[in-house]
C-alpha cells in the first residue's frame, strides 16, 4: 500500500516510530507536511496539492498526525482525503471533536460516558457560583485546547480559583472547571484504542511537585491492567468521536473511572516504552485491514 503520515516532520518520535513500521511491512509511506498542502475546489475533481505537486490519487490510506496550532488546516485536508474516498486512520470531525475539550466531554456526557463534574462558561460575572457548582475549591481550571498538560492549573482555594479564573476571562481565553479529584493522587491512565480494540495502556503518576500525570512534563509511567469497565469506556468514547486511533485518559476516583479526554494523536514513545507494546505496527496492521488499495 501507499501511505501517507500527515504531519510536520519526521523528527517527531511518532511519526517516525509508524514510518519505520510501514516500512517494515513493505509499504511505500511518505510524510506529507499538511500545512503545505493545498485544496483546489470548483474543478471536476477536488484537487489536493503539496506545494505544487498534484498529490490527489498517490495514496490508499492516509494517517493524520495534526498539532494543535493548525487543527482546522489540518482537519480540512483529512475530510479533502475522505471526500476523494482514501481510508483515513481518523476522521476529521473526530479530530476536531477530540482536540476541543469542551465538545468531547458534551459527547461523553450525552452518551452515559462518566467525567468528572464539569462547567464552562464565559460569564465573568458570576465566578463564585461557577466555582459553588463544583463544591468550592480546590479546582481544575484548564484551556479548551491545551495538550501535553499546558494550560491545566489547580487552584487549591475558593480565592485562587477566582483570581485565575478573572484573569483568564479578561484575556478572552477559552476555559473549563472540573473537581479535583483527591483520591487520584496525581495518578491517570492512558490508554491506546486502535479500530475496536485496546492495545495498550499505561499509569502516569505524577512528579511530587506536580499534580499533572502527563509524560511531557516529567511524570512516571508503567504498564497497568485494566478493569472491563475501563476498557469499556475508552472503546466507547474512541467510537463516539469517530475516531480509529486514540489515546483515552481516564482518572480513578471513589465514584469509579472518569473519562478526562481523547487525544486524536497520541504520543507512542511512553507507552511503547511502558508496555514494550509496538503500538505503531497496529496501527499500521489497521491501515492494512482497511485501506483500499487504488493500484
Amino acid at each position: 500500500m501507499d501511505i501517507a503520515i500527515l504531519s510536520v516532520s519526521l523528527n517527531v518520535h511518532s511519526t517516525r516510530r509508524i514510518a519505520q513500521e510501514a516500512q517494515n511491512a513493505g509499504h511505500y509511506v511518505e510524510m506529507i507536511d499538511h500545512t503545505r498542502c493545498s485544496v483546489q475546489l470548483g474543478t471536476d475533481k477536488p484537487k489536493i496539492y503539496l506545494d505544487a505537486e498534484d498529490i490527489t490519487d498517490e495514496f490508499d490510506a492516509i494517517i493524520p498526525r495534526i498539532g494543535t496550532t493548525v487543527t482546522r488546516h489540518g482537519a480540512a485536508i483529512v475530510k479533502q482525503f475522505e471526500m476523494n474516498d482514501i481510508f483515513s486512520t481518523a476522521r476529521s470531525l473526530g479530530i476536531t471533536r477530540a482536540r476541543n475539550k469542551v465538545r468531547t466531554l458534551q459527547i461523553m456526557s450525552r452518551k452515559g460516558i462518566p467525567i468528572p463534574e464539569t462547567v464552562f462558561s464565559i460569564n465573568p460575572h458570576n465566578v463564585e457560583e461557577q466555582i459553588k457548582f463544583l463544591g468550592g475549591g480546590p479546582v481544575i481550571i484548564k484551556l479548551q485546547e491545551g495538550t501535553q498538560g499546558k494550560g491545566v492549573m489547580l487552584a487549591e482555594s475558593k480565592k485562587s480559583a477566582k483570581s485565575i479564573i478573572d484573569t483568564l476571562y479578561n484575556m478572552n481565553t477559552s476555559i473549563l472547571l472540573q473537581e479535583y479529584i483527591e483520591e487520584a493522587h496525581g495518578e491517570d491512565l492512558r490508554i491506546i484504542v486502535v479500530g475496536n480494540k485496546v492495545v495498550a495502556s499505561m499509569k502516569r503518576i505524577s512528579d511530587i511537585d506536580d499534580f499533572r500525570s502527563n509524560v511531557h512534563r516529567g511524570a512516571e509511567t508503567e504498564a497497568v491492567q485494566l478493569t472491563p469497565k475501563e476498557k469499556y469506556i475508552a472503546l466507547n468514547a474512541t467510537k463516539y468521536l469517530g475516531l480509529g486511533v486514540a489515546g483515552v485518559d481516564l482518572i480513578r476516583s471513589k465514584k469509579g473511572p472518569l473519562l478526562i479526554e481523547v487525544n486524536a494523536s497520541p504520543g507512542l514513545k511512553g507507552i511503547e516504552a511502558a508496555t514494550n507494546v509496538n503500538v505503531a505496527k497496529h496501527i499500521i496492521q489497521y491501515v492494512e485491514k482497511n485501506g483500499r488499495r487504488k493500484r
